[in-house]
């Protein structure tokens, strides 16, 4: 969200002093752009999946299969409720660790079965879960002696960036604004502390995990309102808060 990717940065002498590791690679000057570019690309194409769905369901057979696809599943997950449960949340969890993961296919079959409050509470421990083994996997990630791993462009840009003390409200911005893995990632790495992490990353996902299950009730009733007003209300909330997040970092820059 910015356009000032040439601001001074300290150099690694000043670094050991505050006790932070020595910058082992400069920030690009292009950088800048490319969280930007990332976001509105991800909140655009939600918002087009959403628009799809929303048409896809217009029409009659489409969603007449839907429901028989439905009433199909809801028998096997009945008999076996515990394990069904047991499946929900890890999908949950392995959607919050892997980007290219998701568990969404399973939200209306969970929400026709277990209801709206039963999948939110599933769904949100799944990704609780998620965000902790980024967590403990980021940790592991910080080499012994200091120096930055090879990793994703947005992990570095954002890593070269934050200020010496991460706080509750920026671990916050980070979980609102980023894709879910990133931010297990970089809390991981930097040694924020857990217990700030997951209740930053408890709160964030709150609003994530109430528009999943309302868009599986879309799907699942044929709300299609309902599929268009969440599916844009979460690409603002992202975007509002990638904004507020590189204010921030500028500010404590």
């Amino acid at each position: 969200m910015r356009a000032d990717s040439g601001r001074d940065f300290p150099d690694a002498s000043s670094s050991c002093v505050r006790g932070r590791e020595p910058m082992t690679d400069p920030p690009s000057y292009v950088s800048a752009s490319h969280p930007r570019v990332r976001s509105w690309a991800r909140a655009v194409a939600f918002v087009l999946i959403c628009a799809s769905l929303a048409l896809l369901l217009s029409v009659d057979w489409v969603y007449a299969g839907l429901q028989r696809a439905l009433a199909a599943a809801e028998p096997l997950i009945a008999a076996h409720p515990y394990w069904g449960a047991v499946v929900f949340v890890l999908f949950a969890a392995v959607s919050a660790i892997l980007a290219f993961f998701s568990s969404a296919l399973l939200l209306p079959a969970a929400v026709f079965t277990w209801g709206d409050a039963v999948t939110f509470c599933l769904l949100w421990l799944g990704w609780l879960l998620g965000g902790l083994c980024t967590y403990a996997l980021g940790r592991g990630l910080r080499r012994s002696r200091g120096d930055a791993p090879s990793t994703s462009g947005q992990f570095n840009f954002y890593r070269q960036r934050a200020p010496d003390e991460v706080t509750f409200v920026l671990v916050l911005l980070l979980c609102l604004a980023l894709p879910s893995e990133i931010p297990g990632y970089l809390c991981g790495y930097l040694r924020v502390r857990l217990r700030t992490y997951f209740a930053a990353l408890a709160v964030a996902e709150l609003p994530y995990a109430v528009g999943a299950v309302m868009l599986g009730e879309g799907v699942v009733n044929r709300k299609i309102a309902w599929l268009i007003v969440f599916g844009l209300a979460g690409a603002a909330l992202s975007l509002y808060a990638l904004r507020t997040l590189h204010r921030r970092l500028d500010r404590q820059s």
